[in-house]
């Protein structure tokens, strides 16, 4: 079979999250201590004990993530047989770092930078739209006279919107009258959308100054949702990120396209997982989330 690694995005944090990995893999306790000393605070007492809220600031739900997944992917990557790699949002940065794009170190401040950027945002809001077609969702914000743009293609039938709150509020309405299901997400801004553009030159600034290595398998960039290598190519769509949409169904579907029919989701949780079945047919996905799991793929395969 033909596999991809996927990782999650901001989302998907929760207390709690890779205590079972520090408590039982020697690389997690490393990799946990040294984020700690890389960023000046007690990051691992952060998703161990909480609380939920300040986790789920972008600032330290960022690195979390990011550093989670990683430690996954350290645990099993000498089991794992793949050829591209993808993340949702800020898991591209997650992909990067399994690919040796970044080193640990300048992954880990990027992340932090970025979330600290976006957290300073407070504005705007994000709702996920279920059951409506992209083209009829875009046609109802088009007759909004506020910022509300669609921020995320996650699968064919789940489209997020984001936007300043009024027009994100308004839309919903109207939304639902055309028999969509529509759910305001808990998130601290309105991410990959104009609102977004006081952070996107402080951040291409330090992508600028941020080290590019050759990587080991090539990673497909949420706003182009193809595969990038060219170092400069890389910092202009990481930077667009912000502002962009994510493309993740037709990521997804340029991977079939290629022969991808196995997809190994890398992360807490499995919301990556659900998206690829709500999208593709005829494919294989494989949840690496937790220390049983790691233990269960290395077992198994």
């Amino acid at each position: 079979m033909n596999t991809a690694l996927l990782f999650p995005g901001q989302g998907v944090q929760k207390v709690g999250m890779g205590k079972d990995l520090y408590e039982e893999f020697p690389v997690a306790r490393e990799l946990y201590d040294k984020a700690d000393n890389l960023l000046g605070f007690n990051l691992k007492g952060l998703c161990f004990e909480g609380p939920q809220g300040e986790l789920t600031d972008s600032k330290n739900a960022q690195p979390a993530i990011l550093l989670h997944s990683y430690i996954l992917f350290k645990l099993v990557k000498d089991k794992l047989d793949y050829s591209v790699v993808a993340g949702h949002s800020l898991g591209e940065f997650t992909a990067h770092l399994s690919a040796g794009t970044f080193v640990f170190e300048d992954a880990l401040h990027l992340v932090r930078f970025r979330g600290e950027l976006m957290s300073s945002t407070k504005n705007g809001s994000m709702s996920a739209i279920i059951g409506l077609d992209p083209e009829e969702i875009n046609r109802v914000l088009d007759s909004i006279k506020g910022i509300v743009v669609i921020a995320n293609f996650n699968s064919t039938d789940q489209t997020v919107i984001s936007g300043e709150v009024d027009a994100v509020k308004e839309a919903g309405v109207l939304l639902k009258e055309r028999g969509a299901r529509v759910i305001s997400l808990a998130v601290g801004g309105a991410f990959h959308s104009p609102l977004m553009e006081s952070v996107f030159e402080p951040f291409r600034k330090v992508l600028l100054k941020t080290e590019i290595r050759k990587s080991e398998v090539l990673v497909y960039s949420n706003v182009a949702a193809v595969k990038v290598e060219n170092p400069e190519q890389i910092r202009k769509t990481l930077a667009q990120q912000i502002l962009k949409p994510v493309q993740w169904v037709n990521i997804l579907k340029n991977m079939e396209k290629e022969g991808i029919n196995r997809f190994i989701e890398i992360g807490y949780g499995n919301i990556l997982s659900r998206l690829v079945n709500k999208t593709l047919d005829n494919v294989e996905t494989i949840n690496i989330s937790s220390a049983t799991q790691v233990r269960r793929f290395l077992e198994n395969g």
